[in-house]
């Protein structure tokens, strides 16, 4: 959530790998069958990807399952991946929908093992562009179940752009809005180390001298332009962004007119007949996709495999589709949900994977730069630095 390093992980982190692999595979091993369910299950996931009717009763896919197997879905909402990872860290949760920023990371530290394939029923109706995905499979071993993917679109006003943006250059340099009005204070950026591969991605298209050949494999150069770039546009930033209810609160009530964003929002605030509307633009876009992971220590597993399976049932991953304005994970869910319509993977992007260059944690070891990237950690300290104004 493309480009990928496959299994190579950040400096620091490659002489976890071995101990990790014996562990887990043994974790593997012993669970061959599916018992009792332990009563509940607990889940780190994005905002919007688990619902049980609270919002809107039409979208439901929580209550039906506690009453089948008797195991409660209790959900902690994280708002970034570096969150995700600090919960995970922390322990008490069975599954987490991890981004691919997140999940080698997790597969690293030993808080995800291996799921049992066998064990999910549904996993041959994966569509086969994920099923063995770099970001979520390890050396043959499947670390989780694909859940949703998506694009990181491009939110704008309709009443200031009468037609979409046609770049990005919108939020990332200071220039007149359609309005007549400077875009200084009314866009927002991302609160996320990621969002260094959105500025790489920016100049991939508009310095091509710099030699950027993926947004997540920067060598020294490449690294300090995107920084002064962000650097740039922390002048034009009012908020950055990384909880998505303040975000659509902030394009309603405090003159936000543009910004990166998901189609979550953009989704919320058409609901609510808000002037907004999304688009992918020329210099094409950074994207996610999400994997439900196993903790390593899940106290719940039984539950943890039904949910596995459960979401992945063309219900469930058709009416996520729809509430998230994401793309399903099970083909069989473009056709016949009431809820996405028969055009809504087509809207939603379905036949665009090859154009979103996918969230991942960027390592130090990189084909495109002969194994001289800035790894990851550079890229939380630094973007740190950027918001702080250093």
């Amino acid at each position: 959530m493309g480009l990928f390093c496959g299994t190579t992980l950040r400096a620091g982190t490659a002489l976890l790998m071995a101990g990790a692999f014996a562990t887990q595979a043994l974790a593997q091993d012993a669970i061959t069958a599916i018992g009792k369910g332990e009563g509940q299950v607990n889940i780190v996931a994005w905002a919007g990807y688990i619902e049980r009717g609270e919002t809107d009763k039409n979208y439901d896919w929580v209550s039906g399952f506690e009453k089948e197997t008797g195991c409660k879905v209790n959900v902690k909402t994280a708002a970034t991946s570096d969150e995700m990872v600090a919960l995970m860290n922390e322990g008490g949760f069975d599954l987490v929908t991890a981004s691919g920023d997140a999940s080698l990371r997790l597969v690293a530290g030993k808080r995800v093992q291996p799921i049992n394939t066998d064990l999910i029923k549904s996993w041959s109706t994966v569509d086969d562009r994920l099923k063995d995905a770099p970001w979520f499979t390890v050396e043959g071993k499947h670390y989780g179940v694909p859940y949703q993917w998506g694009p990181n679109v491009l939110m704008y006003n309709t009443e200031v752009f009468k037609e979409a943006p046609k770049s990005w250059s919108v939020v990332f340099e200071e220039t007149n809005l359609p309005d007549g009005k400077t875009n200084k204070g009314r866009v927002q950026a991302y609160d996320g180390p990621i969002h260094i591969a959105d500025a790489a991605n920016y100049l991939m298209a508009h310095k091509p001298e710099l030699g950027i050949k993926d947004p997540y494999e920067l060598n020294e150069d490449q690294y300090k332009a995107a920084l002064d770039l962000l650097r740039a546009q922390r002048l034009l930033v009012g908020r950055y962004w990384h909880d998505a209810m303040i975000q659509v609160d902030d394009f309603k009530n405090e003159g936000v007119v543009a910004s990166g964003s998901w189609p979550f929002q953009v989704n919320l605030l058409a609901s609510e007949k808000q002037p907004v509307a999304s688009t992918i633009p020329e210099e094409g876009a950074t994207g996610w996709a999400d994997t439900t992971m196993l903790a390593t220590d899940a106290a719940n597993p039984n539950c943890a495999y039904m949910w596995m399976e459960h979401s992945l049932s063309p219900k469930v991953q058709g009416d996520l589709a729809s509430w998230f304005g994401s793309n399903p994970a099970v083909p069989a869910a473009c056709k016949g949900n009431a809820l996405l319509t028969d055009e809504g993977c087509k809207t939603n992007g379905f036949e665009n994977f090859d154009k979103i260059k996918f969230w991942r944690t960027p390592v130090s070891k990189c084909a495109s730069q002969n194994d001289q990237c800035v790894p990851y950690y550079r890229w939380v300290s630094d973007y740190i630095g950027v918001i702080g104004g250093r």
